[in-house]
Parts: structure tokens; sequence; C-alpha cells
């Protein structure tokens, strides 16, 4: 069994009472989940306060209890550890408690609004390419090798990250790639971790439903460079301005990738093609599948991670130009009567002005752009009618749609979106609250050389509606109403 000081090493402790040198059953800070003997850490979130629930965990047989309040309650034969930040010590805690996996590979976080899913995805497909054994942890699945499974969050609590890193250690994956999301940071999820390197992508509007405000969410992606090691790279968008603010007093070695300002890894975008670009990095051009400046970026922020981890270079030119688009990131569907459908998980007002422009810039005068975009429910308000003014103004046509609308009513998500189009640009829009409805409708008026965008859901399989998910997939939903097209 593991001993309760072992697992303390890392963890600064205000004061305690009861026994420390024991044994201990497994981590929890799920008090429904607690057994005998078990350690009981108690969270503060956003829905529950995890102190609220220290007596029942008691009562159950707990061994241990983390938490930031000293309870007031007998504690019997209970150990109680009062620590500055439960999160933190979760997190530390956990590392220890799985045999500190991340140690035993070289691990990548890649952090900021967008870009994170594919930029971890394809260096997880690049690295298996070039014939190591790696893992994910990523917005659409985790990978250990190649055994597949679902994810539930963009970033996954300290614990069930440490089991993953740890099966991967055991598999003898060599490299584990990982998005770190703002509130992953804020939660102090990957506190613990030792990092090889970190990713900063950009930094947009988004999630200022859970973040005070823009400062704060740029403090909460900042938290994560703050930790790498000196011994660690920091590879950031330098055409990013919130880049310097990211990097500022981080003790990893920093280097930029961009194709505007001068930076270590710059690249030029020669052509773009719905299938993909001709990109020059330094005096050499490589073709890659995936199309548009955006896409230029990642691949950018790819080869240079690659390169730092000490890839060879003319492989690196070689095997990027093979890598295939992410599930759901500028997924291109091509009809019989030559309309074409892209599916896209833009939900945030950049991504979407990015997914836009790159459509713009490759479609010729023949080409109607026609959108069909939502925004989730129960999720940062201000952004839906930035989203609906950007759709309006570079489509031809906006069909304003459900997303996941989660507990809100459609209807109040679209007048929120609605209040972001002016006279002129409400004109292009239409209404349709239920996306299947939206989605056949479209493709019923779309004709010969038209180009819809299905933005928002991407990869999902699901609507979440009123707490339930349904099946729902844009790609199936095209293919279904594209048919006969």
């Amino acid at each position: 069994m593991t001993g309760l000081t072992d697992i303390l090493k890392n963890t600064d402790i205000i004061r305690s009472s009861g026994p420390i040198d024991i044994s201990i059953g497994k981590l929890c800070f799920d008090s429904r989940k607690v057994q005998q003997g078990d350690v009981f850490v108690a969270l503060k979130g956003t829905q529950s306060d995890g102190h609220e629930y220290i007596g029942e965990v008691v009562k159950k047989g707990a061994g241990v209890v983390i938490c930031e309040e000293w309870p007031g309650l007998a504690q019997g034969s209970c150990t109680i550890i009062q620590v500055l930040n439960s999160h933190e010590a979760l997190a530390r805690m956990a590392s220890l408690y799985y045999g500190s996996p991340s140690e035993k590979l070289r691990l990548v976080g890649i952090t900021g609004t967008n870009g994170k899913t594919t930029i971890a995805s394809l260096l997880y497909q690049l690295f298996t390419n070039l014939g190591y054994k790696c893992g994910l942890l990523s917005t659409i699945n985790t990978i250990v090798v190649d055994k597949v499974a679902e994810a539930s969050h963009t970033t996954p609590d300290p614990l069930q990250i440490n089991a993953l890193l740890s099966e991967m250690a055991e598999a003898g994956c060599e490299f584990a790639f990982m998005e770190v999301s703002s509130h992953a940071a804020h939660q102090r999820r990957v506190g613990g971790l030792k990092f090889a390197g970190g990713i900063f992508t950009n930094l947009t509007h988004d999630h200022l439903d859970y973040h005070l405000g823009f400062r704060e969410y740029l403090m909460a992606k900042k938290l994560f460079f703050d930790a790498l090691p000196g011994d660690a790279f920091a590879l950031v968008n330098a055409d990013d301005k919130n880049s310097k603010v990211m990097v500022q007093n981080c003790k990893a070695k920093v280097y930029g990738y961009s194709v505007k300002a001068m930076s270590e890894f710059k690249g030029k975008v020669t052509e773009s093609h719905f299938e993909g670009n001709l990109l020059q990095i330094g005096n050499k051009e490589m073709w890659t599948r995936l199309p548009g400046v955006f896409n230029a970026y990642n691949i950018l922020a790819i080869f240079g991670a690659a390169t730092l981890l000490n890839a060879k270079e003319d492989e690196l030119f070689a095997e990027i130009s093979k890598l295939e688009s992410v599930s759901g990131r500028f997924q291109i569907i091509r009809s019989n009567g030559g309309v074409i459908a892209i599916v896209d998980y833009a939900h945030t007002p950049d991504a979407l002005e990015n997914v836009l422009k790159t459509i713009r810039e490759i479609k010729t005068d023949e080409n109607r752009l026609i959108t069909i975009v939502g925004a989730g429910g129960n999720r940062d308000k201000t952004k839906r009618p930035i989203m609906a003014r950007i759709a309006a103004s570079l489509s031809d046509k906006l069909v304003l749609t459900s997303d996941n609308p989660r507990n809100e009513e459609p209807e109040s998500i679209l007048n929120d979106m609605k209040a972001g189009l002016d006279p002129i640009l409400v004109r292009k829009a239409i209404s349709i609250a239920d996306r299947e409805e939206a989605i056949r409708a479209t493709c019923s008026f779309a004709e010969k050389n038209d180009i819809i965008l299905l933005a928002g859901k991407g990869h999902e399989t699901y609507q979440d509606i009123k707490g339930v998910k349904h099946h729902f997939d844009d790609r199936e939903m095209l293919a279904k109403y594209l048919e006969n097209k």
C-alpha cells in the first residue's frame, strides 16, 4: 500500500492533526467514492464545495482529509491536514501516488484559445509516424500508443491525468502531448507534472463566463508557463501580442514561431487551396494538407516543437506533408452536384473569423459562402453577438441555429446572437432553431459551387439539450442532406 508521507513530499502543510506515517487507500475528491482508509481532498468548485462533505466522508471511514479550511468536527481517528490550496495539493499528491509518471516521458503541453487540439493531435500523429510510442490527451480523445478512448474534458482531473501518464509510461511511450485549458491551469490540474515543453497558440475572447475578465483568462494561461522548469522549452506564437506576457519570468528557454514577426521558426504561405497550403519555412518549401493561415501557425508550432524535441529537419519536412486534418477541423465534404461543405469546430469569434477568412481567400467569385452557426448555452454570452456579426459580415448568407443549448432556450440564444446584426447584416440572416432542420434547409437551397460552412460542433457526436446528450453528428447530417445535391 502507499504511505501518506510518500505522497505529501511536495505539499506545503499549514497544520495537521492525527498520524501521518500511515498507509492509505485511494485518492478521492468525490465524496461519493470515498471508502475506508481513503484520502479525501476537499476542493472548492464553481458548483459545490468539498469542505461541506468532510463530516460525511469521516463517517464513511476516510483515513485522511486534506482541506483549506480547518473543519469544526471531532476528528476521531481521521488525520486532518490543512493546506494553502487543495487543488494544488491534489495535483502534487496524484503525481507521487502514481509514481511521478511525467518524469518518465517527454511531456509537451499546448495552451491557448484556438489550435490546441490540432497541434496536440498532429504532434502525436507526427511522432508516431517517426517511429516513437506516444500518448495523447486532447479534447477529442485520449490515446495510449494505439488504444483510443473518448475524452470527457479538454484537460482531465489530476487523478485521471496521472493515471493515463502512468499507463503511457508502462506502455513504453517516449512522448506525450496534452492540451492544457485555462480551467485546468487555474484549477492547478497540471500541478506536479514535469513538462519537457509548452506551446502557446493565441489568446482571444473565450471562457469569460468562468474567468472574471480577459486579464484573469490571460493570467490563468500564464500559470502554465510560470511553472515550466529551466530545462524545458516555451514555444510561443510571436505574432500574438499576449505571447510576451505569457513568458514573462518564465524559467524555460523561450522560442517563437510566426508568419509576420521575426522568430526562430518563421513561415510564409505561398499558395493556399481547399486541399492544403504550400508553406515556406526558412529556405525550404513544404506542402501540407491543412489549408489557411491559421493552419500555417499550427504547422509552424508542430515543426518548432518537433525540432526542439530533436527530430531531424529532413524527416520533418517529409512527414509533416503527410499529416491528415484532425477530425472536425476544416473537414471537407463534397456533393456529387458540386456543393462544398466544411465542418469546423470554430466556436469562438477569432476561430470563426479565421475559418471564414481562409475560405474567402481560397474561393472564387462563383462560390457563394453560406454559414450555419450557433452558440453554446450556459456559456459566455458576450461572444454571441460578436460571432453573429463576424459570420454575417464574411458570408453571403447566414443561418443562425442551435449549438449545444444545454439548459437555455435556443430562441433566447439566437436573440443574443441577432443583437449583433445591424439592419444591413440582418437581411443576410435567417434563424432556424432546430439544428438538423437548419442543415436540411441550407442543403436544399444550396446550388452548384456554393460553399457551406457548418461551424461550432466539429468532431462532437452529440447535442446537449436540457442535460441529455442526443446523438448528433454534423458530418452525418451533411452527408444525408447533400446526397442528392
